[in-house]
This record gives C-alpha cells, structure tokens and sequence, in this order.
C-alpha cells in the first residue's frame, strides 16, 4: 500500500472518516470513539494493556520449539503473578534450550521434576498443578492434546492451525464446545484478532467504510524453508519430525500452516466460512519431506461471493504476506489503510507517534503479547473467551483448499464435515516410518485425498 497516493492529511483523513459514516479516530493507539451509536453498530473491542493482578496461576508449556518458548516469554509478560511451571517436547534438547532461555531471558528456573519428553510428555504437564496450558507442539498433536487439557478442566492458549486434517479438527471443535460448557477460556494463534489495527479496521469495514463486501485476496508468499537432515542416529520418526516444516502430517502444508492467518482474517471480516474450494498448486524445488511449493485456491462463500488465497515457498522469487478485501465503495489492507477506487487514502490508523511528532508504524503491544493478556484478564475477571470454533474454521478451510489442490477436485465445506480423512503415522513411537524414504507426492486428478 505504500506506492498509493496519499491525498488527504492527518486532520483530513479523520474528517474523511466521518463523511463516510464510519467512526472518527480518538488519538494515536486508542480506538474508535463509541459516542454515536447508531453509526457505531460494530466497537472494536477495548483492549488492556497488562493483564490484572490476581492469584497466582501457572502455566505448563507443551512444545518447546521457537513459537512455544515465544509463548511462554509473552506469559510471563502478560502480567502479575503469572508462571510457567511445567515443560513438554518429544525431544529433550528442545526442552533444555527452552528451560536455559526462560532462565537466562525471564529469570524463572523450571525444576527438574517439572520437565517432560516424549510422546506422552503433554499429559504429564497437564497432570502436573498448572491452571493453563500453553499448545503450541506439532499441530497433527494439536486436538488430541486439547482435548486432553479441557477434560483436565485447564484454560488453553491453542496454537494455530488447529489441526491437519477432517477428523482432527472435527475433535478440536467438539473439545471446544466442551470447554465452552465448562467456563473455559480459550485464546487461538490467529493474533490478527488480537492486533489493534487489525480489529480497529476490522471495525471500520463493518461500519460500512467500504461499503459491502464483494471479494478478497490473501497471500503467505516467502522464501523456501530449511532442510533439517538426517543425523547418524536418528530412526525414521525423528528424522521426520525434526524436518517437520517438510511434511504435510505434521504441518498441514503451507495453505494449511501459513495461509491459516490470512483465511482467517477474510472469514472475519465476512462473517463467514467459505463453503467450497478450487485450487491447483505444485512441487518443483521442495528437496524434502512431501509437500508442495506453491498453491493457488479460489474459495466460494455461500453468496456467490469469493476470495482467492496463494501460498508459496521458493527462494528467488517476489515475496508477498497480506490481505485485501474489496467492496462496493472502496478496499482495505485489512490492517491500517482504507482507500477509494481512485486509490486515494481515506482512512489509516492511528499508530503511536514518536519522539519527532511523527506516526511510529508501531503498536505499543505486540498481538503476540495481546492475546496472551486478553487470555489471563478473561480468566481473572471471570468472562470466558472461547476462539476454537473460529481457528477450526479458518484450518478446515485451508484443509478444504488442499484436498482440491491435491486432487484437482471442487471439495465442500459439507465434504469435511463428513470425512473421515486422517493423515500422518497410524501409531507414534520412534522407529521405521514404513513410507519415509519413499513418500507419495499428491498428483491432481489422480489422488484419492
């Protein structure tokens, strides 16, 4: 968006909103004024800055890659009184390289006794005197290791996606209304919600500052992903495992993995699940594990309206990471800027300004952290949040998306809502993996996923 004319000034720019009945901006990093509620059908909501104090609760990480031990230091951050007592990951290594960084980074030192490895670890830390739980392991784990948390009756922190395939997330989604039942809170990895500029944009569009809704366009587009290779000494399932940005078991594959943030932002802002997808993709340079390199899918909403959706990891080419949804009266990036159809800028957000005066393109509050206060302040003021539903559908959707790419099939929301598609090893222990050296790559019009 930065190429597009900028025609109106700061103080216009706040008067353009309210000429096209949106909400007018209050100052840098607040949000939208709620005083006249009849154009303010759709507040955003008031975000807290710290998490309020309260007693004591703990937290019990389980999977102790990069994402969780990023988790676990924006726990710590959320607020008082907050700890991670409790560590799981299948590899012991990454447990010690989160425990050595949450002491050498936060200052807390995680006993012994209090850290887990293995397939089973995750039950260990929700068995051990946590209050929440922190899932950020492997996402083909992801809904049985939920499910385990609810019937322990812990507040969960879920990563994205919600899962790999139909049965998975079907799982996810019933846990989900389980914990719904039992006054649960949980907060998902989809942090856009949780970003002020995306959900006060959020606010504008469905206060009609783009009029309605016609279409979209979302992209993960970036750079190929590492190779982890084989060790000496390592059997078929670590090998896997450790490479796991290569396989789809594990992963999802990019439209799964990646694109899941921007499905959901577009599923957000449209209200709406899109009911059926067509796509094609390919793989062309993947040296590893069996997914693609690139997918292009058109998803249709039950309207007749549709967005498009692209993923790809392969270096050397133009890397694109954003959405952009049409309507009647003009188009958004999602996140700060509403223009015309003569590309003039109408609207942006207000971010925090800096020493000089000037607009510091910051938040003052990572999402990252965001979401984990919002968590702890709907635990401590007792009103449940619950975003499973929502992560299990933007998920489903990428799924709904891959299955077409692997196949060349138009597949139906109705279509995953009854399969019975599972994917990855039928048991999990270390050892031969029977298809790891010889892994089936999906070949459209000829594969039965």
């Amino acid at each position: 968006m930065e190429s597009k004319k900028k025609s109106t000034s700061r103080r216009e720019f706040i008067g353009g909103v309210a000429a096209i009945g949106a909400l007018g901006a209050i100052g840098a990093g607040h949000l939208l004024s709620s005083c006249n509620t009849k154009r303010n059908r759709h507040a955003p909501p008031v975000f807290p800055e710290r998490a309020p104090d309260g007693p004591v609760l703990k937290a019990g990480l389980i999977g102790c890659g990069g994402r969780g031990t990023g988790a676990a230091f924006n726990f710590i951050d959320a607020g008082p009184n907050l700890q991670i007592t409790a560590l799981a990951d299948v590899f012991q290594d990454r447990v010690d390289r989160c425990r050595e960084a949450i002491k050498d980074q936060r200052g807390v030192e995680i006993p012994d006794e209090n850290c887990f490895v293995g397939f089973d670890a995750y039950q260990k830390v929700i068995d051990s005197d946590v209050d929440i739980i922190l899932e950020a392991s492997v996402s083909k784990f992801r809904p049985k290791h939920f499910e385990a948390a609810v019937q322990a009756r812990k507040h969960v922190f879920l990563e994205k996606p919600a899962g790999v395939d139909p049965v998975g997330i079907r799982s996810l989604m019933a846990a989900g209304k389980m914990a719904e039942s039992a006054g649960l809170s949980v907060v998902a990895g989809t942090q856009r919600r949780h970003q002020l500029d995306y959900v006060t944009t959020h606010s504008m569009v469905q206060n009609g500052a783009i009029g309605k809704l016609i279409s979209a366009n979302c992209y993960w587009n970036r750079t190929a992903q590492p190779v982890t290779r084989r060790q000496p000494g390592w059997g078929d399932m670590e090998a896997m495992i450790r490479d796991r940005a290569n396989w789809t078991w594990q992963t999802g594959d990019s439209i799964v993995n990646l694109l899941v943030h921007n499905i959901d932002v577009i599923c957000w802002f449209f209200g709406k699940h899109p009911e059926r997808a067509t796509g094609f993709g390919g793989r062309h340079r993947r040296q590893s594990g069996d997914m693609y390199d690139f997918f292009s899918v058109d998803f249709g909403f039950d309207d007749r309206r549709s967005f498009h959706g692209t993923t790809r990891e392969i270096d050397g080419c133009h890397n694109k990471v954003e959405e952009i949804i049409f309507g009647t009266e003009g188009y958004t990036n999602c996140r700060n800027s509403i223009y015309d159809y003569d590309d003039r800028l109408i609207w942006e957000y207000p971010y925090p300004l800096d020493d000089e005066g000037r607009s510091s393109g910051r938040l003052n509050i990572s999402p990252y952290d965001q979401e984990i206060i919002n968590l702890i302040t709907a635990i401590r003021t007792n009103n449940p949040v619950n975003e499973t539903q929502n992560l299990a559908a933007s998920s489903l959707t990428g799924i709904m998306g891959r299955i077409s790419t692997y196949t060349g099939r138009e597949v139906t929301w109705e279509e995953m809502m009854n399969s019975n598609l599972e994917i990855g090893p039928s048991e999990f222990e270390w050892g031969p993996v029977e298809w790891f050296d010889n892994p089936e790559i999906p070949v459209p019009g000829t594969s039965p996923e």
